[in-house]
């Protein structure tokens, strides 16, 4: 009996110590795999990066050169919306850039559309968001590239050419300007911050009005209202000079960038509903139209009754 338990507990022994040794070998293997998958993910990450600041460097200093040279301009959808030769430039080149180190992407860009590869990811391109400020020699302007894997904004890039500003973000990893990490401000209440509205001329009756009570709302909440009506205004609030800021005419090319931006800053992003901003992109509806209310969490929770408080009143 004694010899039985003796070879039961030696049998039990060597089985416990030989499930330990499998357990802490599946543990490093899975450790391994985890940084290798990391590793690889980080430097697949700043490639797209490099690609990225690459495409943005030279649509900028296309930008910069025409800046203040701006002769014509021709008309798009609408009266507030123009295009210039270095739209056209700028858009070009950028796609020439990232089609050499990315030629599978589907791509959706401002001037030239959608050109959809079938793949699951897409460059969207905003090669001179600001055109108007930009033909009156207003330096408040910049170039926004951004990819997206299945709809969702995973990379952007973003530069203020006049400025020499570089705003960069990836999914899960901050956003910084300049390579020195920003986030939004720290304010607690809408009475001390700037706030940015941009708003554009429109043809739905009633849109005009219901901006404008919106607006009236926020300037009695708020220390000043304040408005670049470009990408600019994004990026003040991703960097915390701007307490938030609302846009209801915007594009896809216009808010995919920033919004990426602006989450890994901190902020709450929302359409003026206060619902989820999503992108399904297609040839059918790349043109849509999107709302955006950004601002750090508590301003975002402060600015949305006042929104509903204006909807209340139509």
């Amino acid at each position: 009996m004694r010899a039985w338990l003796r070879y039961a507990f030696a049998s039990s022994s060597f089985l416990h110590l030989f499930i330990i040794k499998n357990i802490m070998f599946v543990r490093e293997q899975f450790e391994f795999i985890h940084t290798v998958w990391d590793t690889t993910f980080q430097k697949i990450n700043m490639e797209i990066q490099a690609t990225i600041v690459k495409a943005l460097r030279e649509a900028g200093q296309i930008l910069q050169s025409a800046f203040g040279t701006i002769e014509k301009t021709l008309d798009k959808q609408d009266q507030s919306n123009i295009v210039t030769e270095a739209d056209i430039a700028s858009e070009k080149k950028i796609i020439e850039v990232l089609e050499k180190d990315y030629p599978e992407y589907s791509i959706l860009a401002e001037e030239s559309g959608y050109i959809n590869k079938g793949s699951l990811y897409t460059w969207i391109i905003d090669p001179l968001d600001g055109t108007s400020n930009f033909a009156s020699r207003i330096p408040w302007y910049g170039v926004i590239i951004t990819l997206l894997k299945n709809n969702c904004p995973v990379e952007t890039g973003i530069l203020l050419p006049y400025f020499d500003e570089m705003y960069l973000a990836s999914e899960g990893r901050g956003a910084t300007l300049n390579g020195k990490p920003i986030h939004v401000c720290n304010e607690v209440s809408m009475k001390k911050i700037l706030f940015s509205y941009c708003l554009d001329y429109s043809e739905i009756p009633g849109k005009t009005a219901f901006e404008s009570r919106i607006i009236k709302e926020l300037v009695q909440n708020i220390r000043n209202l304040r408005s670049t009506n470009s990408v600019t205004d994004f990026c003040y609030v991703a960097d915390g000079r701007l307490g938030g800021c609302i846009n209801q005419t915007t594009k896809a090319w216009d808010i995919a960038g920033p919004l990426l931006l602006l989450k890994e800053a901190g902020a709450k992003v929302t359409d003026i509903d206060g619902k989820e901003i999503l992108f399904n992109l297609s040839c059918q509806n790349y043109l849509d139209n999107y709302t955006i209310v950004c601002a750090p969490e508590n301003i975002h929770q402060q600015v949305m009754p006042l929104i509903e408080k204006c909807k209340a009143e139509v």
